[in-house]
């Protein structure tokens, strides 16, 4: 299950994948140790394959919406 996440909410990371890739035009992996659980992030960009580009204060990752979630709350519409 796929979330949807607006380009500038901001997310948190709530597990680790085996690995990051950086959200360059030239992706490098880098270890997981980079980002933190918990670890707050501004989404960039959506890319193929359901990744987001996410820019944390250590760089911006392409992660995977399984391993993050929205931190913004939405004010909740009237239902008139």
């Amino acid at each position: 299950m796929s979330q949807e996440f607006a380009i500038g909410s901001k997310v948190r990371v709530v597990a680790l994948p085996p690995y990051v890739k950086t959200a360059e035009p030239m992706p490098m992996l880098r270890p997981p140790d980079v980002i933190r659980i918990g670890e707050e992030g501004i989404v960039i960009d959506r890319r193929p394959g359901g990744y987001w580009s996410i820019r944390f204060t250590r760089g911006a990752f392409l992660l995977d919406s399984q391993y993050i979630e929205s931190t913004d709350n939405p004010p909740k519409s009237d239902s008139k």
